[in-house]
């Protein structure tokens, strides 16, 4: 589903933020990326995503190069893919609701269409009492439970998760890796950038190490050994 081949990314003059990076993930993972700051997990998922570009190597999403990918079939693209952040990056004066909905009508859905996926995926991530709650109303793992089912209504084949447990504490974080947990087992592919230990050795789930910018171990069900 996804492939790096012998990936790097230089910058001028000669700082390379990952160096011949190489892995293969399939339909259906859950896949860790750790790593200290500065390993390149952030440049790994931004390449992905296409934010940044290789100064070397290809990306593949199902085959094609990202990198490729012609402007205009971009957004067919972005919505095969789902993205949550350590900030949540919620509209703060949109109710939990109107933010999930929000990326609906940027797409174009009927009204109808709007009502019954806004209200399946808030039933899903468990916030379905919660919806028309400001994000300043809400709990850290409130908000990022919106999120995730933000990043879930445009049904991805994966979803890039970066640090999504930074700003919560051992509870939520445990609840929202429940979460993530529960969509892959629906088929959905997951990929987790973290830093945190226990998140890791809990989930018993393939892990991929970077250290200074290269991939250092690949494990299929990894632990925290940084």
């Amino acid at each position: 589903m996804i492939e790096f081949q012998k990936v790097s990314k230089i910058y001028p003059p000669e700082s390379a933020a990952v160096r011949d990076i190489s892995f293969k993930i399939t339909q259906g993972e859950f896949v860790s990326l750790i790593g200290k700051s500065g390993a390149g997990k952030s440049t790994l998922l931004e390449l992905f995503l296409r934010e940044e570009f290789p100064t070397e190597g290809r990306v593949l999403f199902q085959e094609q190069d990202v990198h490729q990918i012609p402007d205009r079939h971009l957004p067919e693209f972005r919505r095969k893919v789902g993205a949550v952040f350590q900030d949540y990056k919620l509209l703060p004066q949109k109710t939990a609701y109107e933010n999930v909905a929000y990326v609906m009508e940027v797409m174009g859905a009927s009204e109808e269409d709007i009502v019954r996926d806004v209200s399946e995926v808030l039933e899903i991530v468990g916030l379905i009492d919660r919806a028309h709650h400001y994000p300043a109303q809400l709990s850290g793992g409130e908000k990022q439970r919106v999120a995730i089912a933000r990043s879930l209504i445009h049904r991805p084949d994966v979803i890039i998760a970066d640090e999504p447990t930074g700003n919560l504490d051992p509870y939520h974080t445990k609840d929202i890796i429940g979460l993530l947990v529960k969509i892959n087992e629906l088929g959905t592919t997951i990929i987790l950038a973290t830093h945190n230990k226990e998140v890791i050795n809990r989930l018993g789930k393939r892990v991929l190490t970077l250290d200074a910018g290269r991939l250092v171990r690949d494990e299929e069900r990894g632990k925290f050994m940084i």
